[in-house]
Formats: C-alpha cells, structure tokens, sequence
C-alpha cells in the first residue's frame, strides 16, 4: 500500500503535468517521470548499476531537504556550503551512527564520498556481573538474520572469542540483538572486532550519478536541489496553462449561458419554433453569434437553471472564473509567482 506521502508524488498527473510515453508492449500509457513535490532520489536514495557507469544516493531527512529547497528558491546564488547547514547528512531508516564528516562532506561538495555508519549499541551488566551487548540500530541495507549468522560464524571459527550466545529479541517496537559476553572477556574489545569484522560498521559509497535532460551527470548537492527547483517550475506551468485552459472553456460556455438568460423570452420562441435539435442549434447560433459549444449548452440546459437563483449562481461563477483566469495568466507571465508556488507547496509538504 502507498503511504500518504506517495499523494505528494502523483498530485497533479492528470493535469498534462508531465509527458506519457508508451508501456513495455504498447498496450497503455505511462509516466515518463511523476510530477513530485519533494525530490524523491534526495530523500529515499537511489542505486544501481548500469552499463559502465553506476548509481550509489543515500537517503537524507525529508524536512531538511525542503528546508533546503525554500533557501535555495530565496537565494538563487546559494553554494553548497549554506545548503549542507539545511542538509546535514544522511538519514538511513534504520538509523545507525555515522562515523565522521569528512566523507559526508565531500558527497555534498562533489557528489562523491563515503559515509561509515555503525550500529547503535550499549554494554549492559546483569545481576551477576556479566556483560552483553545490546544492539538496538543495523546499518542501512544490512539484513538482520545474515549478521547473526555471519556473528556465529565468527564465534565458530573461533575469529572472535568470548562471546558465549547471540539472541534475536526484535519485536514490533523495533531491533534488539543481544551478544552475551563470557565472564573473562571484555565487552569493549569484542566490540571492536565485531565493528571491523562484521556488518556491524558498515561503509557507503556515495555516487551521485543521474539523468539530466537524458544524459548522465554526477552532481553535488546544489546541483540536485537546482534540477529539481527547475522541474518544479516546469510542473507548475504545465499545470497553470491545464488549469488556464480548462478555465477559459467553461467560461466560455457560462458566457453563452448568460446570453441566453438576458434573452430568455426570444431563446425560448426561437427553440419551440425550430422542428429539429440542429435546426434550433443553427438558430441560435446566427441569431446571438454563439459558437456550436455554447449553442449546445443552451440546449442542454433544464428548466430549473431558468430560476432567479440559478441564474445568480451562473453569473457568480462566471466572475469567479474571470478571477482564477486573471491569476492563472499572471502566473504564467512571472516567474518570481511560480518560484513562491514551488516555496508553498515545499512547505506544505514539510509540515505536513
């Protein structure tokens, strides 16, 4: 099932957003990319392998990138190095602790590095004075059942000794892998040997590799937040002129509407003397200058839109159409109006 951030992603398909293609035989249409409100391949990461060239993004914190986002619509000449006090590091889902800035850093400068992240452990001591480590955090993309059994493995080919059981506690409130230790052995020091010979610590390679305009780039962090501001801005066109559009074509037939009901008595004549649906059609047309359009809402129109208050909603909606026209060209015709829109709905998406 998608979670209620996937409405974020898919909002505003229908609205000729983005450009379909083919499927995989031909037989329907799908998206070439989904009209998102946050950067997905920044927040949920992305990897894989291709021919020659390959792929390694971290996920990070959604709010620190839309944070990220709203400081770089604010200040188009903003450098990496004010978007990483928004975007700090990565944020794996199943926590962890990462080791070191450095790597990190130069990620977010050059689009390479390497991130070390360990699992979140404690040394506990029972009544009886033993030790056991309690690991509560794996790092991201470590299977939990393959680290037990690489730990037994080790345990087994004597590699680490002293460590006397390894149990799997986790339940719904989250991890909890307990390695008792032996009396005569040091919890710190099996620590240590777990960090270096298992998944325990875990090292990433960060490979910030995508598509632009169709041709691969490596791109640092600026250059992530730049691309997706400008897809953002291209989504709210497309919708804006969908929107304008759909607008001007309802306005449209609400004017020939409000033609009719200023000539009901002549509209109504005219009708009950035509022998025909086309006939009356035609009339109507020559007689008011309608298009076929609205001579054909007028036809369609039932009898109780010819009430006083129906006709006073008609007309509302005519101005209030005349308003959202008025804004939508506006939007289209500056760009600092669409650089707020994409601010709002960043915003709206982090608090929400």
């Amino acid at each position: 099932r998608l979670r209620r951030v996937a409405d974020e992603m898919l909002g505003d398909i229908d609205k000729e957003t983005v450009d379909f293609q083919l499927n995989f035989d031909d037989s329907l249409e799908e998206p070439t990319v989904v009209p998102t409100k946050f950067p997905n391949l920044l927040v949920n990461g992305a990897s894989g392998i291709a021919v020659g060239m390959a792929t390694n993004m971290m996920p990070h914190n959604l709010v620190e990138v839309c944070s990220a986002i709203i400081a770089a619509v604010d200040n188009p000449d903003i450098d990496v190095e004010e978007l990483m006090q928004h975007v700090q590091a990565p944020d794996f889902p199943t926590g962890g602790i990462i080791h070191g800035l450095s790597g990190i850093k130069e990620g977010f400068r050059t689009g390479r590095g390497r991130v070390v992240v360990r699992s979140k452990t404690e040394i506990e001591t029972d009544d009886k004075g033993r030790e056991a480590i309690i690991v509560t955090e794996i790092p991201y993309q470590v299977n939990k059942a393959m680290l037990i059994s690489k730990i037994a493995d080790l345990v087994n080919e004597k590699k680490i000794l002293g460590i006397s059981d390894v149990r799997d506690e986790s339940n719904r409130e989250g991890v909890r892998i307990v390695i008792e230790v032996k009396r005569d052995a040091a919890a710190n020091v099996i620590l240590s040997q777990l960090f270096k010979l298992t998944p325990l610590q875990t090292s990433y390679g960060i490979n910030n590799i995508a598509l632009v305009n169709g041709r691969p780039r490596t791109l640092n962090l600026l250059d992530l937040i730049t691309e997706f501001i400008k897809f953002r801005l291209e989504v709210i066109v497309r919708r804006t002129r969908f929107e304008l559009r759909k607008a001007e074509e309802r306005a449209h037939i609400l004017e020939g509407l409000l033609i009719a009901l200023d000539h009901l008595d002549e509209v109504i004549a005219l009708i009950r003397a035509s022998k025909d649906a086309d006939t009356a059609r035609a009339g109507l047309m020559e007689r008011f200058g309608l298009s076929e359009i609205q001579a054909k809402a007028i036809l369609a129109m039932r009898l109780q839109q010819l009430t006083g208050l129906e006709r006073d909603k008609v007309r509302a909606e005519y101005e209030e159409l005349q308003r959202k026209i008025a804004e939508y060209k506006a939007i289209l015709a500056d760009e600092m109006l669409q650089r707020g829109i994409v601010k709002d709905e960043t915003r709206e998406v982090m608090e929400r």
